[in-house]
């Protein structure tokens, strides 16, 4: 994008709407997403910043003027500048605290979406970080009463899960003109905010107040990082700061610029999907964060409260349905790239379908997420199935039309002699079997006959029977014992014919059946590795939220608030509980059984029944 676009519009009546231009350019963006968002007080340079990490002089706009510039939220899309095929999305947000606007909480749902789509938050705010500063970031505190992570969660078990799925928290400090100290100790940057952020002592209702803010950034930002930047340039220059060269920048305001973009290029991750439904952290990309942003914005219109799981399951539909078609197009053209019609044997066909199914499956596994009953993995093992029957079906009818123009261009031969009638004399009937023979031998000689091979020359040899019995009876030279001699001779071939007809069609269908069976160990092998997976990001997840609250715990303690620090010990003691219980495996059981159920009505049992029929038809002959 050479320009940044709207993303989300607020209208007059503050009525939001996702832009359809902007979610058309992310629909667009197949690659991962780095989102990071700006948010803050109105005329605080958020558009600045966000221009030096789109590495350009301008493209959000700025203003010398009071009047705030931003509505809703712009979007910039950008090559990252540090990270191979990775984009870097750019959110500019409506400044909070503007006095023309009026409506409170049109503030605190434009700083939610902010917040949902982002990987990195940074809250831009100038001065020094006061209560008002603080006050001004209270839109935090209600978003309990607009977010939940599963629908009927009360706002106290949103809260609890919030840190999970929030971003990163940055904040930057404009015009900061202080000394970095406190109780006259030198403290850097992060420091400074956890002094900020302390709770404060005290039982009135201001205090508790102020330290449910401080509370609520503590809890749902864990990952937290602060910059202070000094003034840019002169007072009278600021007016155009766009304008200025890099020259007339001050140095030093240069430096904590060039190490905030610095912060955020190297350590903003890729946007993942919130919620412990995924298998994995699934990496969000442009065409899914189209998609969460056109649903978080359709919930505020619709019910007026955010459930993140309700977002990721519809989402997880069209993804895990596209999944499944992507899926299923890669087996379908590489099986299409490596078979050549007719197979020698269905072995060969089984071979290059095990070979590319593995790969599709693959890829299905790579994309697929919040699948918890597998209803999509199964999915894909019938569509694979489905194609690969039809596969069978191509490649035997390859067989037959080979086999059938092989038997045509031999037969034309012994055509031609019975059209001359040479074998309409005493001893014609002998020569015509001799004929028939050689024409069963050079048959069996053709290269690339294919799976119908025997069929097929069951089905000729039955045609022609009438025939064979036919010179048999008008052959004078042949005694009655001789002719049912010939006669029974002829049977025997068309019968030893049936019989290689019907092991023929008991080898490819014992081939199918192990193919059947081969699938279902990929489908569960892959399926295994991935719960293992999903199990190994839940503890990790798990632990990450527990040295949190057991950093917090410390800190509580160090503030004096020892009851606080009780209440926080329960919430850890369950979180370990909750930890030993992800430790076991038998859930990852539980999944492995069903699919193997699953595959069983999937995979029929048509093929057994098949084979068993084809079994006695071989004993009968």
């Amino acid at each position: 994008m050479e320009e940044p676009l709207y993303l989300v519009r607020n209208g007059p009546d503050g009525e939001l709407s996702a832009d359809p231009a902007a979610l058309e350019v992310l629909r667009g963006i197949g690659q991962p997403v780095v989102v990071v968002a700006i948010a803050g007080p109105y005329r605080t340079g958020k558009s600045f910043l966000l221009n030096r990490l789109a590495q350009r002089r301008s493209g959000f706009p700025l203003s010398h003027t009071v009047q705030a510039q931003t509505k809703g939220i712009w979007m910039w899309c950008r090559s990252h500048p540090c990270r191979a095929n990775t984009t870097l999305v750019l959110l500019d947000t409506e400044g909070l605290g503007d006095p023309n606007k009026g409506d409170s909480r049109n503030d605190a749902w434009i700083f939610t979406l902010a917040l949902l789509l982002s990987s990195t938050l940074v809250y831009n705010s100038t001065g020094t970080i006061d209560q008002q500063a603080l006050e001004t970031l209270g839109v935090v505190t209600a978003l309990t009463d607009r977010v939940r992570v599963r629908a009927g969660d009360s706002g106290d078990a949103a809260a609890a899960d919030f840190m999970r799925f929030f971003p990163g928290f940055v904040w930057a400090v404009r015009d900061f003109v202080l000394e970095l100290s406190v109780d006259g100790q030198r403290v850097n940057e992060d420091e400074y905010l956890e002094h900020v952020l302390r709770l404060q002592p005290g039982s009135s209702r201001v205090v508790q107040e102020q330290n449910e803010l401080r509370r609520c950034l503590r809890d749902f930002f864990p990952n937290r990082k602060c910059f202070v930047l000094p003034l840019p340039a002169e007072p009278e220059a600021m007016k155009h700061l766009e304008e200025l060269e890099e020259g007339q920048l001050r140095p030093r305001f240069l430096q904590q610029a060039d190490a905030f973009c610095r912060h955020i290029w190297d350590t903003a991750p890729v946007k993942a999907l919130p919620g412990r439904a995924a298998a994995v952290q699934v990496a969000v990309t442009g065409s899914m964060l189209a998609s969460l942003a056109e649903r978080y914005v359709e919930a505020i219109g619709s019910s007026g409260v955010l459930c993140l799981e309700s977002a990721v399951t519809a989402l997880a539909t069209a993804e895990n349905t596209a999944a499944v078609a992507a899926a299923v197009a890669e087996y379908r053209q590489l099986m299409e790239r490596e078979l050549k019609l007719p197979t020698a044997s269905q072995e060969e066909l089984g071979d290059a379908h095990q070979r590319c199914e593995r790969r599709a499956l693959g890829l299905f596994m790579a994309r697929v997420f919040a699948d918890k009953e597998q209803r999509y993995q199964l999915q894909l093992m019938s569509e694979l199935e489905a194609a690969k029957e039809e596969f069978c079906r191509r490649n035997e009818a390859a067989s037959e039309e080979r086999c059938r123009a092989v038997l045509q261009e031999l037969w034309q031969d012994v055509e031609r002699r019975l059209d001359r009638g040479e074998y309409a004399v005493p001893g014609g009937s002998r020569r015509f079997q001799e004929h028939l023979g050689e024409l069963m031998e050079k048959y069996h000689q053709r290269p690339g006959l294919g799976v119908k091979a025997a069929a097929v020359l069951e089905k000729f040899l039955q045609g022609h029977e009438v025939l064979v019995r036919a010179l048999c009876a008008a052959d004078q030279q042949l005694s009655e014992h001789e002719k049912e001699r010939v006669a029974s001779e002829a049977v025997a071939a068309a019968a030893a014919a049936a019989k290689a007809a019907t092991e023929e069609a008991v080898r490819a269908m014992e081939a199918r059946q192990e193919e059947q069976r081969r699938s279902r160990e990929e489908h569960q092998r892959q399926l295994e590795e991935q719960l293992w997976q999903q199990q190994w990001v839940m503890l990790e997840e798990q632990e990450r939220v527990i040295e949190h609250k057991l950093r917090e715990q410390e800190a509580l303690l160090q503030e004096g608030f020892e009851r606080e620090a009780e209440a926080l010990r329960e919430q850890i003691r369950k979180l370990q509980e909750e930890k030993e219980e992800m430790k076991k495996p038998s859930w990852i059981q539980w999944a492995l059984d069903g699919l193997g159920i699953a595959a069983d009505i999937i995979l029929p049992g048509l093929t057994r029944v098949a084979v068993s029929g084809a079994l006695r038809l071989f004993r009968r002959k």
